[in-house]
């Protein structure tokens, strides 16, 4: 299946392109139910990567979650902070969540929180940006090659606050943050190459306008047809075809599961 035409039609191009790519990885991945999707959103990763509804999303603002009710991706909907969920220990058989832990500033207690609400042995899938992701920017590596590190330390620093990350961490960083928590890490590999990277750090300039559109008109795309956004499709399906599994890749996905007994328990 091809995932990124449904994407691009309703996204800016970057992040149409990498929502495309990790839409993939779900296919070959069974998550079973009750599933919860932590840090929700709108729904529109849901609505398209997966073939039926969820059965939970979960998400702290209400304005992406009136968008995800109106999108039917989930049986059932709740506004709460991950570090609180308001579900019983062991309610949930499995959990996903998809780039959404790098913007969590406390972390560690959204990790925990998840692991009392997944019954013991349930998977835990999500992606996250990762060591390689800051230094990758075409931006900083070219101010550093001038000689100008401060200037690319700078730029990396502004890159990551629009971005809002708070987390861009290395898989054995990820791994002793998952043990603490009651996780087993059963499998992991990073994606999205440098090219891809580019693409995606330029888009955050070049689609000025569909901010601007999403802000006047509600919607990231005005003209969603394929004499509008042919151009940009032949642009960016090379790196949706790219070798999904890259040493290099900027951002990581994880396959974990709950560990059966958890510290405490």
């Amino acid at each position: 299946m091809n995932y990124l035409w449904p994407q691009l039609v309703e996204l800016p191009y970057f992040r149409a392109l990498l929502r495309a790519v990790e839409a993939r990885f779900y296919e070959e991945i069974e998550l079973p139910a009750p599933i919860l999707d932590l840090g929700c959103g709108d729904g529109h990763f849901a609505q398209h990567a997966f073939a039926h509804p969820l059965d939970v999303g979960v998400d702290p603002w209400w304005g992406p979650l009136l968008e995800a009710q109106e999108r039917e991706a989930y049986h059932g909907l709740t506004q709460a902070d991950g570090a609180r969920l308001p579900f019983p220990d062991g309610y949930f058989a499995s959990a996903v969540s998809n780039s959404v832990l790098e913007h969590i500033p406390h972390l560690d207690d959204v990790l925990a929180e998840t692991a009392r609400v997944l019954r013991p042995g349930a998977p835990f899938v999500f992606c996250v940006p990762n060591h390689n992701f800051l230094p990758t920017l075409s931006v900083g590596r070219a101010l550093d090659r001038l000689g100008l590190r401060p200037l690319g330390d700078a730029y990396r620093g502004f890159f990551n606050r629009i971005s809002r990350h708070h987390h861009c961490d290395s898989p054995e960083v990820w791994r002793a943050r998952l043990e603490r928590a009651g996780f087993v890490v059963d499998e992991w590999w990073n994606y999205f190459s440098p090219a891809a990277l580019r693409a995606l750090e330029w888009g955050h300039y070049f689609g000025l306008p569909s901010w601007v559109s999403k802000l006047l008109f509600g919607r990231w795309i005005l003209a969603p047809t394929r004499w509008n956004l042919a151009p940009t499709y032949w642009l960016v399906e090379k790196h949706y075809h790219e070798p999904p599994r890259r040493e290099d890749g900027a951002y990581t996905f994880y396959r974990t599961h709950r560990r059966k007994v958890l510290s405490g328990t």
